[in-house]
């Protein structure tokens, strides 16, 4: 089955390249309905899930969920109840998911650890989109309507926690080039030219595994 995965800097515009991308090859695209498939199945909301998605825990959430994990007296079952999602649990249901879509059919994966996740396959073509950080905060600021120093904020603090969620759960870098097949700067290309790239290089590559499954 061929895939996709398409992992980005805040900022980059990765999920309009992945959206080309899937629309071109006419595959599905995984992208924000990851986060309401997990938060199905976990019970939580949509925007619980997304304010945990790729961002490491506080030392105090961390503190927390290991006492409640190592101690079932220590917490109330109410209070219990109104814990988050540990981490792993999220990694796990997500993983879930994305197998899941990847059983269905040919898809294109937007970030969520899909490259690691789905590292070990040979059906996989693996994209890092990244662009300078001027042109970052430029894209962050038009598109969340942002001061340049709030954008600046966002764009930094993002993918420093995308980076140590890589790390922490899957023991790789997140921004190395070598753990990818294609790594684009998307300000030099342009989103369309950086999604064309991703097509052809999927045809050529991928092509002929996906006729013959």
């Amino acid at each position: 089955m061929a895939i996709i995965t398409i992992s980005r800097m805040y900022g980059s515009g990765g999920s309009e390249v992945a959206k080309l991308v899937a629309e071109e090859l006419d595959w599905a695209l995984l992208d924000n309905a990851v986060v309401d498939a997990v938060a199905e199945r976990i019970g939580a909301t949509p925007a619980e899930v997304a304010s945990r998605e790729e961002r490491v825990p506080s030392m105090v959430e961390r503190l927390a969920s290991a006492m409640a994990l190592s101690s079932q007296e220590w917490l109330s079952p109410m209070a219990d109840a109104k814990l988050p999602p540990s981490d792993e649990r999220l990694v796990e249901v997500t993983r879930r998911v994305v197998e899941e879509a990847v059983a269905r059919g040919p898809v294109v994966v937007v970030g969520r650890g899909a490259q690691s996740m789905l590292a070990a396959r040979s059906d996989a073509l693996h994209v890092f989109c990244y662009a300078p950080r001027p042109a970052l905060i430029a894209r962050a600021v038009e598109r969340d309507k942002v001061s340049p120093e709030e954008a600046a904020k966002l764009v930094d603090g993002t993918n420093k926690h995308r980076e140590e969620w890589v790390r922490k759960h899957w023991s790789r870098s997140w921004r190395a080039h070598e753990n990818y097949h294609l790594s684009l700067d998307t300000e030099w290309f342009g989103i369309r030219q950086a999604a064309d790239l991703v097509v052809q290089v999927a045809r050529e590559r991928l092509g002929e595994r996906e006729r013959s499954s």
